[in-house]
């Protein structure tokens, strides 16, 4: 099997909003949240260190992510920000949260911060594949910010680059930095400031998120790697209320000329205009994510620049995704899928786990 590498998993939001344990396997967490109220807020869970293993899944981009309290759901939601003081106390608590993870559990989960670290992580990996219970490998975590408003200045950064923060999405909601999933608009002065001293930190850009124009400013302003660790086709999704959450082909074009990776996500909305929570799972099948898949590799006119970034246990569950997924461990299933549409072993490789961890390879540091 491939290695998976996935960029985009809300990790520390979900332990701390829930108390999930990612030590235990899907099937566990799904066992003791049953009748309870969790499944219903946030979905059954995807994720657990078993589906790691038996996925082949080497690497995840772990989020800090706070949702502006504007936007809480609801008195349950304790990962929101209202201030900067409230931004930064959120931050560091699921910085913390890595950090306990990977100290109290190195066997399971190791943290990222360099190209050697990624090296120690991989190697077992791409020596024997994970075979459980007899065979595990410890999975490497690369801290992700979600969203960056909820801090006060931008030179606050370098504090969490210091922690192993690696990559940060300016904006999820929208509009301090730049227009964002809900609110208008494109970069603003402060927005641009963020960007400088994204750069000097080395840190990647990460667009996911970003409304079109503001996309088109921080690919065409900003210096240093971008990605989109979590996003479909905009193209494919005419009709669909998400569309504008979504790349477009002119946003997918500039971020292949910077050398950019898209972290498709398999989550039906994202993938069908039309389907809706309560539809039947199995009215999306993982075709449609292949068609996702196949659109940016035929603008990019390669296999190079796309990977996974399903955003699991982000605010769904399994019955939110195509019919063969269940856990993490089937997005395997894809192969199959992919050579029929005459993909290589090679683009194969690239596409599940290959073309992050070269993205990691030449931006990590050293």
């Amino acid at each position: 099997m491939h290695l998976i590498i996935d960029a985009h998993e809300d990790l520390a939001y979900n332990a701390l909003s829930f108390g999930r344990d990612y030590r235990r396997s899907a099937y566990e967490t799904r066992r003791q949240e049953a009748g309870g109220e969790t499944p219903a807020r946030t979905g059954d869970t995807m994720l657990g260190w078993s589906e790691y293993q038996l996925g082949q899944v080497a690497v995840v981009f772990g989020t800090l992510f706070l949702a502006p309290a504007r936007y809480a759901s609801g008195a349950w939601e304790t990962q929101v920000f209202r201030d900067a003081e409230t931004g930064r106390r959120g931050c560091r608590a699921q910085v913390a949260y890595y950090q306990r993870l990977a100290g109290d559990s190195p066997d399971c989960f190791r943290l990222i911060r360099t190209k050697g670290d990624l090296a120690s992580v991989l190697q077992p990996w791409q020596e024997r594949p994970a075979d459980p219970p007899a065979v595990t490998h410890p999975v490497g975590i690369v801290m992700l910010m979600e969203g960056a408003e909820g801090l006060g200045r931008p030179q606050e950064l370098e504090e969490f680059v210091e922690a192993g923060l690696r990559i940060v999405g300016p904006v999820w909601a929208g509009t301090r930095f730049c227009g964002g999933m809900y609110e208008p608009g494109g970069f603003t002065s402060e927005g641009y400031e963020l960007l400088e001293v994204m750069a000097s930190l080395g840190l990647t850009l990460d667009i996911a998120h970003m409304n079109e124009e503001s996309a088109l400013e921080a690919l065409d302003r900003y210096e240093g790697p971008v990605i989109a660790s979590h996003a479909n086709a905009a193209a494919l999704l005419n009709g669909s209320r998400s569309q504008k959450r979504h790349l477009s082909d002119l946003a997918l074009r500039r971020l292949v000329e910077r050398d950019g990776v898209v972290g498709v996500m398999p989550l039906n909305h994202f993938l069908v205009p039309g389907w809706a929570k309560g539809d039947p799972k199995d009215r999306v099948h993982l075709d449609a994510l292949v068609a996702h898949i196949d659109h940016i590799c035929q603008l990019a006119g390669d296999a190079r620049h796309v990977g996974m970034g399903s955003d699991f246990d982000g605010g769904f569950g399994w019955q939110h995704t195509p019919a063969e997924l269940d856990t993490i461990a089937d997005l395997q299933r894809l192969e199959p899928l992919l050579k029929e549409r005459g993909y290589s072993n090679e683009d194969i490789t690239a596409i599940l786990g290959k073309n992050w961890q070269q993205h990691l390879e030449k931006t990590l540091p050293e």
